[in-house]
């Protein structure tokens, strides 16, 4: 008899084979809830492992992980990492700034005259001319 490696509650379970059945996951999730599935008919780590395209170290884990927090397991922890600095919407207003026409006295608009305009127009506190390069550079604008 093989080793079972997760014993899922009769709700977990449904709750799993429902969202499996949806069609509707990102691909990560549905990998987990398949490899919580595949655990809780009996499979080794390395089978499940094959099943789903990852190693046997990952399933260890994922198991370990749905022992201790349950089917919170199949979502994303937040990452670490930087806060954005401008949303999409100050982004946006930054792009459709640089296709304006220039200020009276300019051929076209330079980074640096952006920049200063972008927070005379009170589109943020502050913003460098190479944030600005950055944002526009997103877009795949050009001032040059």
């Amino acid at each position: 008899m093989k080793k079972q490696h997760v014993q899922l509650s009769e709700d977990d379970r449904k709750r799993l084979q429902f969202l499996t059945s949806q069609g509707e996951l990102k691909a990560r999730v549905y990998k987990r809830a398949t490899a919580l599935l595949e655990l809780d008919r009996g499979k080794t780590f390395t089978s499940v492992a094959e099943t789903v395209g990852t190693t046997h170290q990952t399933v260890s884990t994922w198991a370990a992980k749905y022992k201790a927090e349950g089917l919170e397991c199949l979502l994303d922890k937040p990452r670490s990492g930087r806060p954005i600095k401008f949303d999409g919407a100050q982004r946006a207003k930054i792009t459709a700034l640089a296709c304006s026409e220039p200020p009276e006295g300019y051929g076209q608009w330079n980074l640096r005259l952006l920049a200063e305009k972008v927070v005379e127009l009170e589109y943020c506190a502050s913003i460098s001319h190479t944030q600005v390069s950055g944002i526009l550079k997103k877009t795949n604008l050009s001032l040059t």
